[in-house]
């Protein structure tokens, strides 16, 4: 449950009898928008449990108070009482936070939070936003970035397809055989398309459909926009080997409602905690066989893997795709963004060019001429 500070202020506009009520009705805006909302539920509750230790309500929120509570978001204590694995809401181990959030989520949760003050003013339950009083807001509530970084280029995916492509050893148990099956699906599947981790895991087969000898995946994204995608052959040879292992014939049917993504019993989904869980180990193994195998060499990269979150999936397709000259409007309907400054983000060419022009600027003075290849040579 979450917890509630009592009574409406004089000058509400909604029926609420506390500050969980008052939250929940904030929430309801977002009712065709679960995935939204679910985000929003979890950054509201993170805030309301964090006052009610101290005793406080929304209403005694004060801008002094927001440093201390981002803080708090980057290392939430004591760890006991707040951090532990994912658990069902209402179990007893259930706990707010898997860990400690990077600066990227921290500002995430302040942007909501901001959006939530901004709504309960109007809706006259607390009388001011403190939000508004950050003098850094511009940095630390614009949630626009100016490019991706969180992603793994191109040679570190390549060697991580290869280590998930690698046969079974002879002898390895079917469900073993399965499970790596289900993991290079997930992999490839992340990679070729740029679906997010919650629309991966609502994925039906019948999200496959071929119109005029062409296959597109259909999806229901983020604010509940449907929209379909052009399949890629790899994608169709990844889907045809993946429904060989369920036992099922090559290509999907229109109304096979069938989950695409499946347990162990080769018929249940995957809900989205189980799907974040099985690519995050997966990057942890990968990491540990790349630094069995390389050493020290790889230090970098092994880091990276470990770092790496299923969102790392996305942008490593998007970026990809980019750096593959798939143009930015085709780019933007795959990764399906409203604004095309946002799909940007993945271009890195300008970054490229600018440090080669930058390297002709050094601490000796130096002329450069083209060599017998056309490239430029420094004298």
């Amino acid at each position: 449950m979450l917890p509630t500070a009592t009574g409406a202020p004089p000058a509400a506009h909604i029926q609420a009898g506390n500050d969980a009520e008052a939250v929940a009705q904030w929430l309801a805006e977002y009712r065709a928008s679960p995935r939204t909302r679910a985000a929003y539920r979890r950054e509201a509750e993170r805030l309301l449990l964090w006052l009610a230790v101290q005793g406080r309500g929304l209403g005694d929120l004060r801008r002094d108070d927001l440093d201390a509570f981002e803080a708090f978001l980057a290392d939430p204590r004591p760890v006991a009482a707040w951090v532990g694995p994912s658990r069902p809401r209402l179990s007893p181990d259930w706990r707010p936070f898997r860990g400690p959030l990077s600066p990227a989520s921290r500002r995430q949760s302040l942007v909501i939070l901001q959006g939530l003050f901004a709504w309960l003013v109007e809706a006259g339950w607390v009388a001011h936003n403190p939000f508004r009083l950050m003098r850094d807001k511009r940095r630390r509530l614009d949630n626009r970035q100016g490019g991706i970084e969180r992603y793994l280029e191109k040679p570190l995916w390549d060697w991580l397809w290869g280590w998930l492509s690698r046969p079974q050893a002879e002898g390895t148990s079917p469900r073993r055989c399965f499970e790596a099956e289900r993991r290079r699906f997930v992999f490839g599947f992340a990679y070729l398309l740029a679906p997010r981790i919650g629309e991966m895991a609502a994925a039906r087969m019948g999200d496959f459909v071929r119109r005029e000898g062409r296959w597109w995946w259909r999806v229901v994204g983020k604010g509940d926009k449907a929209a379909r995608i052009p399949v890629p052959p790899d994608m169709l040879v990844l889907l045809q080997a993946w429904r060989a292992a369920l036992g099922l014939p090559p290509h999907p049917e229109p109304d096979d409602d069938g989950p695409l993504l499946r347990a162990l019993d080769g018929r249940r989904g995957l809900g989205d905690n189980r799907l974040y869980r099985l690519i995050r180990e997966s990057f942890r193994d990968a990491a540990a066989v790349l630094e069995r195998e390389r050493g020290e060499g790889a230090r970098a990269e092994v880091l990276r893997l470990r770092r790496a979150t299923p969102h790392w999936l996305r942008h490593t397709a998007l970026t990809h795709q980019a750096q593959a000259g798939v143009e930015l409007r085709y780019l933007a309907g795959t990764a399906r963004h409203a604004r095309l400054d946002t799909t940007a983000r993945y271009l890195h060419a300008e970054d490229e060019e600018w440090h080669r022009q930058q390297s002709v600027h050094g601490l000796t003075t130096r002329a450069v001429v083209s060599d017998s290849d056309g490239g430029p040579e420094t004298l």
